[in-house]
């Protein structure tokens, strides 16, 4: 359903892969990746949103420091990931995602974001600096940031057996961000809506806050 296209950014050149509905669209969403790049599994969870009649786009967000990353969920993974992470920076990842959002509003939508692990993270940062609806599943390294303000409508998803999120810091989520939906899903880890690794994903928890953030994504964007 989905093809690569390329985005003009700040940070450089980004490949980002976009899927489009078959009918008219609906809404807008960018697709924030975990530590492993847009790999197999980040494409189809933008293909099923465009299933859902969104325009998804999922920008690779590690390609102005390595291009084309996709990695496993084993130790390696794991590792380089992180070093990734780092050696991309918050600042030129908001960077990359701030230019998704201008290449869909030029395309006439107003788009929403959602973000997974490191990606969730990464949403909840396009809310408070890009001003853009999100929707964070399991964003463990928010915290440093939690203060921030909402600068839009703000959701939360956590498992709950998240030892990543533990449950002090969902409350410090839910004192310090009152207007935002913050769901806990008691019998998921981290990672639940991961399908393609048995060892994380929790169909139940999967399906409930994909029917909650869909029509998140139906209220706030267009």
């Amino acid at each position: 359903m989905g093809d690569w296209i390329h985005l003009d950014t700040p940070a450089g050149p980004v490949r980002a892969w976009l899927a489009r509905p078959d009918k008219p669209p609906r809404g807008a969403v960018i697709v924030l990746q975990e530590i492993f790049g847009v790999n197999a599994h980040i494409r189809a969870v933008a293909d099923g949103f465009a299933k859902h009649g969104l325009v998804a786009m999922a920008p690779a967000l590690f390609d102005p420091v390595q291009p084309e990353v996709e990695l496993g969920y084993g130790d390696a993974g794991f590792t380089r990931g992180r070093e990734l992470v780092a050696e991309l920076g918050t600042e030129r990842a908001l960077q990359v995602v701030s230019a998704a959002a201008r290449w869909l509003r030029e395309a006439h939508h107003h788009p929403g974001v959602v973000g997974y692990c490191w990606g969730g993270s990464m949403a909840f940062l396009a809310n408070t600096r890009l001003r853009l609806p999100a929707v964070s599943y399991y964003g463990a390294r928010t915290m440093p940031f939690i203060a921030e303000p909402a600068q839009a409508p703000l959701m939360f998803h956590f498992g709950g057996h998240d030892r990543s999120i533990p449950p002090e810091d969902i409350v410090r989520h839910r004192e310090l961000q009152p207007q935002a939906s913050v769901f806990v899903y008691a019998a998921a880890d981290h990672a639940f809506n991961r399908d393609v690794d048995p060892h994380h994903f929790h169909a139940e928890s999967a399906a409930l806050a994909r029917e909650r953030t869909l029509a998140f994504l139906a209220e706030h964007t267009s």
